[in-house]
């Protein structure tokens, strides 16, 4: 196998003429090992883009070293994040309503923590199921006008944390879970966009995620998460 690229000797495979020399398997190994995505296809189109420029750069050396720089601090953020994330994760599987949020489809400990920060999990705060889906804008509100009705939209103020974690646990929800796959399906057939149907389907989850709370219950695939509109 190839010998690893180090942190440290990054320096010297920042310019073209280095790539070329590094060798499409000596750098797919080092991208391997730092985990980025689709090391193959990365390091190909790199020394792709390195086979067509051979003239040199005034100051390449020194853009080279301010580059390596500039990903270690990088590469030392994005180890701060995770070790965050998994701070973060450890408290949310803490709180007693873990097991009922992380029982719907779609919502992990990071998209859990961020709805109990948003709501400190107390449905008593929201009488209905329809004022969370309001503070979350995935409830849409006429905006008729003149001889126009029915014109939905969503609210002008709302809760964008809130709407991130009903939004995007809708999308995984819709590769994960087959009664939101067909749910998304119905309405994308109806003629919706894909994210008038990604928030309709937000909204029908809300309803759902409100009564487990208000119960103390936990999801069960048997549950109409996406009740027909």
């Amino acid at each position: 196998l190839p010998t690893p690229i180090h942190v440290q000797d990054t320096p010297g495979y920042q310019t073209p003429a280095a790539l070329r020399r590094t060798g499409r398997k000596r750098l797919e190994t080092w991208l391997r090992n730092r985990h980025v995505r689709s090391p193959e296809a990365l390091a190909t189109a790199a020394l792709e883009a390195a086979e067509r420029q051979h003239t040199a750069v005034p100051g390449e050396k020194i853009t080279a070293q301010v580059i390596h720089t500039l990903a270690k601090e990088v590469m030392g953020l994005n180890e701060q994040i995770t070790e965050i994330d998994k701070l973060i994760a450890a408290r949310f599987r803490d709180h007693e309503l873990a097991e009922v949020i992380s029982s719907m489809p779609g919502i992990g400990p990071l998209l859990g923590a961020e709805f109990l920060a948003a709501t400190a999990g107390d449905m008593s705060r929201y009488a209905t199921a329809d004022r969370l889906a309001s503070l979350a804008g995935v409830a849409p509100v006429p905006r008729d006008s003149g001889n126009v009705s029915g014109n939905l939209h969503r609210p002008r103020r709302y809760h964008r944390g809130l709407q991130r974690v009903f939004y995007t646990s809708a999308l995984i929800s819709i590769r994960n879970c087959d009664a939101s796959r067909r749910f998304y399906e119905r309405k994308r057939a109806e003629g919706k966009r894909h994210t008038q149907a990604v928030l309709a389907l937000a909204r029908r989850r809300v309803n759902v995620l409100w009564a487990l709370i208000r119960d103390g219950r936990c999801y069960q695939r048997e549950l109409p998460v996406t009740a027909e509109a």
